[in-house]
């Protein structure tokens, strides 16, 4: 591979509450000043990056570059997946959305003008992703992440933000989801299978992370490594409201696991179960409900950093 290859930049204008269609003259200037050879496409709709990634793919592009959040990163991991190209294409990453919490854990720096430095002499750094299996309308579907995914209280702060309160932007869209979802939520009874050992529980949320960070600086998972070939299980319990409210404030730290009702394990495989309603998450995209199967997939991502 060359030292500059050329490169695919997918532009998703509308995050970070819409600066990212600010700062993108800014970065497309940056990128021709450093030389990078590339072409650069918007994303319309839900959806779209995955679309575009893919005919980058097609197109033999060696270097996808997301430009947007952790959703944007998830579907072009999404898009490379589906064309069989995370084993040949380098993924590069200028985080403009608002948590950014992947390249916390995984090093890429929160400037836009640091973050396209790296890119004019690509490092490869190979790192794991996450897998679903889960049911969408009577279809099985299977979907990468990159960061974490979650059922329960997290997913639900997720659907509250998106289908309630996303008018509001993004900060106010998820403290008024958050606290929504604080007052209203019951734990779930679940049957929780970590690679092969099955437990019956109540428990507030299941947390599947392969980075440490969620929810926009959240520490949620904070020996999390995402080149272990591992998943860290954190298991919240059946709290209280009051012990929910203290170990939402804890998380920032990472300080929650401490608590005696959190449990981390660490696995290739999880599967969770159960007779309520519960909701998924992943990388802060609402997919679907619990019955959910989750992998690790080794060294399948080759980022830039």
């Amino acid at each position: 591979m060359s030292p500059t290859p050329y490169a695919r930049v997918i532009v998703n204008p509308i995050a970070g509450a819409g600066r990212t269609a600010k700062k993108w003259p800014n970065i497309m200037g940056l990128l021709e000043s450093i030389g990078l050879r590339f072409e650069h496409d918007f994303t319309e709709a839900p959806g779209h990056a995955t679309e575009l990634a893919k005919s980058a793919v097609e197109k033999g592009c060696e270097l996808v570059v997301s430009v947007g959040g952790d959703g944007t990163i998830n579907e072009v991991v999404n898009g490379l997946y589906d064309t069989d190209g995370l084993g040949d294409v380098m993924l590069g990453i200028i985080c403009t959305g608002t948590g950014c919490d992947y390249i916390r854990t995984i090093g890429i720096p929160h400037s836009y003008k640091e973050a396209c430095q790296r890119l004019l002499n690509p490092r490869r750094h190979t790192v794991d992703l996450g897998a679903i299996e889960y049911t969408d309308n009577g279809q099985l579907v299977k979907r990468l992440f990159v960061n974490f995914a979650g059922l329960g209280f997290d997913a639900e702060v997720v659907k509250a933000t998106t289908q309630r309160f996303k008018a509001l932007g993004d900060t106010p869209s998820y403290l008024a989801g958050l606290l929504t979802t604080f007052l209203l939520y019951e734990s779930k009874e679940i049957s929780l299978t970590v690679d092969g050992e099955t437990e019956e529980r109540k428990v507030c949320a299941v947390l599947m992370s392969n980075g440490r960070y969620g929810g926009g600086g959240m520490l949620t998972a904070p020996n999390a490594d995402p080149a272990d070939g591992l998943l860290d299980v954190v298991i919240i319990g059946n709290l209280s409201k009051l012990d929910l409210l203290w170990s939402l404030r804890k998380i920032y730290k990472g300080t929650h696991i401490t608590h005696p009702k959190v449990t981390v394990k660490r696995a290739r495989e999880i599967e969770v179960r159960s007779t309520q309603q519960m909701y998924l998450q992943a990388d802060g995209e609402l997919l679907g409900e619990a019955p959910a199967r989750f992998s690790i997939l080794p060294t399948a991502l080759n980022v830039v950093i």
